[in-house]
């Protein structure tokens, strides 16, 4: 004998688990051009900490040279001080879905909706950081506020003023 169970979809949704749907996180990037005396591609990493604290909180993404033999593109992380300071020293490279090459001047978009960091994140807020330093040249850092998770649609803009050009960060829950 065969016994079949009928649960209207209303009654068994409310039984099951909450779906977690994962954030939209994009964020534009302009790389400015700068005189060819002064052009080098420019390491960048961007990561989050808690609003007004140094606690580092993750990884979002990190260009260098990747393809140097032995790493070595790797030893000019540090150019990026604050977030070496902040969890850059203790990471271990490349970062699986993190690390990435340089890029040349323009407008980049990065998908961080699907970033591991975001994964275990707790609610509250935090700030992005985006950091760039060239290799004879300046170094420079920007923050944008972030509410974690999302429950509207946001935007944070900064501009930089000579390694950074323009940032975006679009939110949507």
């Amino acid at each position: 004998m065969h016994i079949r169970y009928a649960m209207p979809l209303g009654a068994a949704l409310a039984l099951s688990p909450p779906l977690t749907l994962a954030a939209e996180l994009t964020l534009q990037v302009e790389i400015p051009r700068l005189s060819v005396a002064e052009y080098h591609v420019p390491y960048l990493a961007v990561w989050l900490q808690r609003a007004g604290t140094p606690s580092f909180a993750g990884h979002l993404a990190v260009w260098y040279d990747l393809k140097k033999k032995d790493n070595a593109g790797a030893k000019w992380l540090r150019d990026m001080r604050q977030w070496w300071r902040q969890g850059g020293r203790d990471a271990q490279l490349p970062l699986d879905g993190v690390s990435g090459a340089t890029r040349a001047p323009g407008e980049h978009t990065l998908q961080l909706g699907g970033a591991r960091a975001l994964a275990a994140l707790p609610a509250g807020d935090y700030e992005l950081l985006v950091e760039a330093a060239r290799e004879g040249g300046g170094r420079e850092v920007l923050r944008l506020p972030l509410k974690w998770p999302p429950a509207a649609p946001a935007q944070a803009r900064a501009q930089g003023e000579h390694e950074l050009g323009a940032l975006t960060l679009h939110v949507r829950p």
